[in-house]
């Protein structure tokens, strides 16, 4: 007996919105600032490598859970990619020239995009492991 059960429409609505507000708030928050490009860059990769790597960690986990094999190398990369991403943005928040509000507000809207995208991954996956006639 399957214990999935279909995520409700103000769950998958929340997730959605958290993850573009998360995002689009650090994406907006990129193009207003007064940084040169290459740091700008710097950021929009860590936060493209940290909703990649938190994504794939949330997969790999509940794999595990579910009995689906993964292998511990890639569970292992998994762990360190998002760990790197997470470190690789304190680091880059520590050295930047830019005021505390700014700082804490790139690593909120950070810290908001991994989880709704944890989310969303999951709402997606619980969606698609319950048959459409089942639903």
């Amino acid at each position: 007996m399957s214990t999935h059960h279909r995520p409700s429409g103000a769950f998958v609505g929340a997730s959605w919105s958290a993850l573009l507000l998360g995002a689009g708030a650090f994406l907006a928050g990129l193009w207003n600032a007064q940084m040169p490009l290459n740091e700008k860059g710097y950021y929009l990769t860590l936060l493209l490598y940290g909703l990649f790597s938190a994504v794939s960690l949330q997969k790999s986990v509940r794999d595990k859970v579910e009995g689906i094999r993964v292998s511990n190398m890639y569970f292992g990369l998994c762990w360190v990619s998002t760990g790197a991403a997470i470190l690789l943005l304190g680091i880059g928040m520590w050295n930047a020239t830019l005021t505390l509000s700014e700082k804490g507000f790139y690593g909120m809207a950070f810290a908001l995009s991994l989880f709704a995208a944890v989310a969303v991954q999951k709402n997606v996956r619980d969606s698609s492991a319950i048959p459409a006639e089942a639903a």
